[in-house]
């Protein structure tokens, strides 16, 4: 009887030893596992380190690398935003009046390489044979006076920088061909005889009497559009007189000119998607600007098509 109550005893703590190991062993485990992560290898560590928690050197630095990732991507959809919105709005007076669409762009990006085909010509052949002072002379007083706002009423980083380029360039090509050694020697000043002071003070007086708003800033950028639409007359006539057209020439005129037709449609576009959209002057003037070029787009094609040399009638 009392070996029999031993054994059963013996034997009823076995099994309670044996359920406390099999419910004890998965928890020492993982106590162990996460002791063995909190612990840096080669021993308890020191500082921070034994705090535990906090992981590895290796863990934090690969935390480290991922977040330093994520700001950047941050910071790059920041700076991605910034641009899309700064470039939609360009040369409007008004953030209302700077929608962007396709054909705007167009336009100014055409107007911006006919700049660049101009200066490329000058500074890299060190030539400005072909090429009217008078009508560039035209231009630095389009934007000099169009621009009047720009020190006053930012609009965008976009708009800034062309008003910028536009004017530098302008002044930069009049300057060339006026004081440059080597350039003003090219330049053809008894065929370029357009007596080109005739078409500024019309061109004020009509801003004067006609002009959506009589303020000094609005006169003058209405004078600036009336100037602009006949700035070209110089430019050519000089041409009819030469009539030896080099190619970089031809394609400057004809940049200038695509320029002004892509707003035309920018316009037309504008109006049938834009409620309210009317601003008679800006078409007409610039109506008028593109029909100074039609001759010229003519015997531009026809060249093209024949693959000729451009000339223009006397």
């Amino acid at each position: 009887m009392g070996l029999r109550q031993f054994s059963s005893n013996r034997t009823s703590q076995s099994f309670l030893l044996c359920s406390t190991n099999s419910t004890l062993q998965p928890l020492l485990r993982n106590v162990g596992a996460a002791v063995a992560i909190a612990t840096p290898a080669g021993g308890a560590g020191t500082g921070k380190e034994k705090m535990g928690g906090i992981g590895s050197p290796r863990e934090r630095k690969k935390m480290r690398d991922q977040r330093s990732v994520l700001r950047n991507n941050k910071k790059k959809e920041i700076v991605g935003s910034s641009v899309f919105w700064d470039i939609r709005f360009f040369s409007g007076r008004s953030i209302q009046e700077g929608k962007m669409n396709i054909f705007r762009l167009a336009g100014d990006m055409t107007h911006l390489a006919s700049v660049l085909v101009l200066l490329l010509k000058i500074h890299t052949i060190k030539s400005c044979a072909g090429i009217s002072l008078k009508t560039q002379e035209l231009y630095a007083l389009v934007f000099a006076t169009r621009y009047l706002d720009l020190f006053t009423d930012y609009i965008s980083l976009y708009n800034t920088l062309m008003k910028l380029i536009f004017l530098g360039s302008s002044f930069s090509i009049v300057w060339y061909i006026r004081h440059h050694k080597i350039v003003r020697r090219s330049y053809d000043k008894d065929q370029d005889t357009f007596r080109h002071y005739f078409l500024v003070l019309p061109c004020f007086l009509l801003a004067l009497v006609i002009n959506e708003k009589f303020t000094v800033k609005e006169i003058m950028w209405t004078f600036s559009l009336y100037l602009e639409a006949v700035a070209i007359l110089p430019q050519l006539v000089l041409l009819q007189r030469t009539r030896n057209i080099d190619n970089l020439t031809g394609q400057y005129v004809f940049l200038l000119g695509a320029y002004r037709s892509l707003y035309i449609l920018n316009w037309i576009y504008r109006f049938f998607t834009e409620p309210h959209y009317v601003h008679w002057i800006t078409w007409i003037s610039g109506l008028v600007q593109t029909l100074l070029y039609a001759d010229f787009f003519y015997y531009y094609f026809q060249s093209w098509k024949n693959n000729v040399k451009l000339q223009l009638p006397a």
